[in-house]
């Protein structure tokens, strides 16, 4: 208990004295009373006394050899970000592994950002890993603001490389971004944050981080531990609730590290990047396959971190509480449930004390149901007595999540092809030999070992095949909805993933369903499809467009090139889509 109360504790301190220093008025607080003098400072841009961004900021693209030189010209009374910048470039959707060198800047105590290094006047970025004989493009994103208050929103320029001329060609569907921020509208609910944004965020995220323990990967984890909690002696589940909530916590806030190293370093990442990566799918799938076999009994090894059992009730044994709540968090990264889209996105936008406490709040929300039940033990009363039926339910158990690895295998062979899914299966075959062998003891474990080690040579293998271009969907060009509206067509924008679960729900039950798609023959409306399956600068680069970390994202784009988007909720419904016509 008394644990339990330090880690809320804790927690509860963190949060205040972040909220406490960005609260609206206050410097830090980018949605607040800036000295804009308005609510949103964004929506500044359309004064006439400031300069249009492309005046404001002007770039010149030549090469030094084999490094790419982008030199800035900057307005007098404005400046760029440093940490803003991220240059990445592609070759028929292939990602190339650029790096980007910057020069010293100015260390600014910013009104927007908090304490950063900033450009005045000009500056020069050197890329390297560009190939200078082959065509390319180039997307340079950055963010500036001016001195009398003005933040202008992320700006993305795209250029096409001819190695033939060596020219830079602007791509015609990025001027579009680079001038005052287009307004959105919301179709449903909205979760754009308030006025008091952090605080509101805040418990954006919490709701958002309470709502993944529905998805269907995290519930059988979340079962372990409420069932672990029928054996514990009284007194002891408090301990363990604080030690789990604090993997949870722990662990998105090791995520949201990492995210903002890589941003950092300049490469455009979101939520749920980990799953874009091939051998990152292969790892998870392995893992429950293995955790499945671990539930039925057939080995095991490890079994008091799964907590399921007399293990909780030994004194000090909170290695599984931790490790659950890691568990946890791993099996959530495909997920973004309602509320913490806007809360993943604002977080984005921040300096990396307030997104860290963002994602914190996501970890606490996703932790509090159990740490809630741990605080009041006499609710395990309603529970069966410790018997059987706990053993049953374990087995029953590892049925969801061999399902799980089964989606995972799925999406693992979307991504590399049927070649290296049939040999990850084999690879698993080889696992459970493995296992097999080393229960028989004596000589046989040697095999057992010989048998592991081909299992891992053979996942290696077929994690190095080359990507497989999206079975469903040609690559993503931004410049196609511009055209689709000039044409006169309303257009449909459904960013997605083969491992985002929230999209493939709304797809199925919403967006793929006759009364659907005839509503979009009807009113004219093209359905485009995103697919972020694999990394794709241009569909990172729209998802920082609004303010998004994650997807889902659903927006209606009218086929009048003066009226605003509309953003649609994550969690679809068939009446929230027809609204789109019905206003």
């Amino acid at each position: 208990m008394v644990l339990m109360k330090f880690f809320l504790s804790s927690v509860l301190l963190l949060w205040a004295s972040v909220s406490f220093a960005d609260q609206p008025g206050r410097s830090g607080d980018p949605f607040g009373n800036s000295l804009t003098g308005t609510s949103d400072p964004f929506t500044a841009a359309a004064q006439d006394d400031f300069l249009p961004v492309e005046k404001a900021y002007q770039s010149l693209l030549a090469w030094d050899e084999d490094t790419l030189l982008i030199e800035w010209s900057i307005a007098d009374g404005y400046y760029l970000y440093q940490q803003r910048f991220a240059v990445s470039a592609q070759i028929d959707g292939e990602a190339l592994p650029t790096q980007t060198a910057f020069e010293p800047g100015k260390v600014k105590d910013d009104p927007f950002f908090g304490t950063t290094e900033v450009y005045y006047f000009n500056t020069a970025l050197a890329v390297t890993g560009l190939p200078k004989d082959a065509p390319f493009i180039l997307s340079i994103r950055s963010q500036g603001c001016a001195d009398a208050g003005l933040c202008y929103p992320p700006q993305t320029q795209r250029y096409q490389y001819q190695p033939t001329s060596q020219d830079f060609t602007l791509l015609t569907d990025t001027p579009a971004s680079n001038q005052a921020p287009a307004p959105t509208t919301t179709v449903g609910f909205s979760e754009a944050p308030g006025p008091s944004s952090l605080p509101f965020v805040i418990l954006l995220a919490l709701l958002g981080g309470a709502i993944l323990n529905l998805m269907p990967c995290v519930f059988p984890v979340l079962s372990l531990k409420v069932l672990s909690f029928a054996n514990a002696h009284h007194g002891q589940t408090a301990s363990h609730g604080a030690v789990y909530g604090l993997g949870v916590v722990v662990s998105f806030v090791a995520v949201a590290g990492l995210l903002i190293v890589l941003q950092q370093a300049g490469q455009a990442v979101g939520w749920g990047f980990q799953l874009q990566q091939p051998g990152f799918v292969a790892a998870m799938a392995t893992l429950f396959f293995l955790m499945s076999l671990n539930l039925l009994g057939v080995f095991e090894f490890a079994g008091r971190w799964m907590n399921a059992g007399s293990g909780l009730s030994q004194q000090g044994n909170y290695s599984g509480s931790f490790f659950t709540g890691v568990l946890a968090t791993l099996v959530a990264s495909p997920c973004t449930a309602p509320f913490m889209g806007s809360a993943l996105g604002y977080a984005a936008s921040q300096p990396p004390a307030t997104a860290l406490l963002v994602f914190a709040s996501l970890g606490m929300g996703m932790a509090l149901p159990v740490m809630i039940l741990s605080l009041f033990p006499a609710w395990l009363r309603y529970l069966p007595k410790p018997g059987m039926w706990m053993e049953r339910l374990r087995q029953f158990l590892s049925f969801p999540l061999l399902a799980s690895a089964i989606w995972l295998l799925w999406v693992y062979g979307r991504q590399l092809g049927a070649n290296s899914m049939a040999t990850l299966l084999l690879a698993w075959l080889l696992i459970g030999l493995a296992i097999w062998l080393w229960k028989l003891r004596g000589s046989a474990r040697l095999l057992g070992v010989i048998s592991a080690l081909c299992a891992g040579y053979l996942a290696w293998q077929g994690g190095q095949a080359s990507p497989q271009p999206s079975q469903s969907t040609t690559a993503f060009d931004p410049a196609s909805i511009r055209e689709l509206r000039a044409s006169g067509q309303n257009v449909f924008l459904d960013v997605t993933a083969d491992w985002c679960i929230t999209c493939a729900a709304n797809e199925r039950l919403v967006l793929n369903t006759d009364e659907i798609q005839q509503a979009f023959a009807r009113n004219n409306t093209h359905y485009l499809v995103a697919d972020w399956t694999r990394y794709d600068p241009a569909i990172t680069a729209l998802l920082a467009d609004f303010q998004r970390n994650g997807i889902p994202l659903y927006v209606y784009y009218p086929s009048d090139l003066n009226a605003a988007p509309a953003i649609l909720p994550q969690i679809l419904t068939k009446a929230v889509v027809l609204k789109l016509w019905q206003d």
